[in-house]
């Protein structure tokens, strides 16, 4: 039997991982330049976390994903996000005891069943960023600008930000009940099938992930009544505000009134960093404001703010680079018959002095060692014949 790597997941092999570690050490040196702390959680949460947070009759919930009962008889789920877990975390350890907001970031594999795409894998790998404690504008825009800030800093520059705010709970409701549940019922035969249950479900959710549409049900989307207009005063305020405080931190942005988040915890901001093509499998990061999610988890009133942002889409946004060839300070060449135990010896003194060094460990010719030397990019290669003096050859690098 030949054994291949579960479908939707992939390996990330020595040539990759350069790549990658520029990716998560450049995330990591932001999330430290703005105060942000990383916090880690289980891989797996109790499956009423994801019920609750995702809801009942989403598509997560009833489609995506992985559960299982342990031998307890418990049920459980891989994380299809982080933030639930997060704040889990944040409510069962008291962290709203520490200053306020609680700034947190996390970097691990999330779990969805769906049909693998280009970026798209049943594992992946997320950054995520959140801001717990707060309903400060500010914070919003500092949130938003770490992204940014990440992709300046790789060199991603064909992106757009979308930008919306989607109300309150005390704005909300109105907009669903007054505008957009009559035209949803009006425009009923022009949506697909899969929309309309969406729609029945909760009315906001026929307007998420739009990209993702059939083309002719995404242009009927976007004629559907912008929340925007029906804001109340306090959410206009802190839009507006947000708005402000991305213009002084200079990120440009374009106002898509039918971007939305599905869920009812999701208040007010909502945003997504778009690549060029416009399609949902470009989306390199998508975040918000969920004010009522510590309430959903049985926990007060917290406001809060973050998103998520996967790592395989954002590597296929970089732009074209030579992958970094491998590179090793010393090659330890040995002839035929030289006793390689002190060349071993010498091989740990240099690395405790933090060298690479290497030598051949698959019975290579002096011919094929030196090609090995080459092909790791030894910047020094030394030769151990039978009268060779290791320790002069050390002191020599000294």
């Amino acid at each position: 039997m030949k054994f291949e790597a579960p479908r939707g997941t992939h390996d990330i092999l020595p040539s990759e991982v350069p790549l990658w570690d520029r990716v998560i050490e450049t995330f990591e040196e932001l999330c430290g330049e703005y105060g942000y702390r990383r916090i880690h959680t289980p891989v797996f949460e109790d499956t009423d976390l994801f019920v609750r947070t995702s809801g009942h009759g989403s598509d997560v919930v009833t489609k995506e994903m992985y559960t299982f009962t342990d031998r307890g008889g418990r049920s459980l789920t891989l994380r299809p996000e982080p933030t639930a877990g997060i704040v889990r975390a944040y409510l069962e350890h008291g962290m709203h005891r520490e200053p306020q907001p609680v700034k947190l970031f996390a970097i691990g594999t999330q779990y969805r069943y769906g049909r693998p795409q280009r970026g798209r894998f049943r594992e992946f790998w997320q950054l995520d960023l959140e801001a717990v404690g707060s309903d400060d504008p500010a914070v919003d825009a500092e949130v938003i600008q770490v992204y940014h800030a990440l992709l300046g800093r790789l060199g991603v520059t064909e992106y757009t930000l979308e930008l919306n705010s989607i109300g309150d709970p005390n704005c909300r409701p109105q907009y669903l009940e007054e505008r957009l549940e009559p035209w949803l019922a009006q425009h009923g035969s022009e949506l697909d099938e899969a929309t309309r249950e969406q729609a029945s479900r909760n009315p906001l959710r026929a307007l998420d992930n739009i990209a993702a549409k059939p083309p002719a049900v995404q242009e009927v989307l976007r004629q559907a009544p912008a929340i925007g207009d029906s804001l109340c005063a306090a959410c206009r305020e802190h839009f507006a505000e947000v708005r402000r405080f991305l213009d002084a931190y200079g990120v440009d942005y374009e106002l898509v009134p039918t971007l939305v988040r599905g869920l009812d915890y999701y208040t007010r901001t909502t945003w997504e960093f778009v690549g060029p093509d416009g399609t949902a499998q470009s989306t390199l990061s998508g975040g918000g404001r969920y004010d009522g999610l510590a309430e959903e988890l049985g926990g007060p009133h917290t406001p809060a703010i973050g998103f998520g942002a996967g790592i395989e889409r954002l590597l296929l946004a970089l732009p074209e680079r030579e992958p970094e060839a491998p590179e090793i300070d010393v090659f330890f060449v040995c002839e035929p018959g030289v006793d390689r135990a002190p060349v071993a010896a010498a091989l740990k003194t240099l690395r405790a002095e933090g060298k690479r060094a290497d030598m051949d460990y698959a019975g290579r010719s002096v011919k094929g060692q030196f090609t090995q030397a080459s092909r790791l990019g030894a910047a020094r290669v030394i030769v151990v014949g039978p009268s060779t003096n290791l320790e002069e050859e050390l002191g020599a690098l000294a």
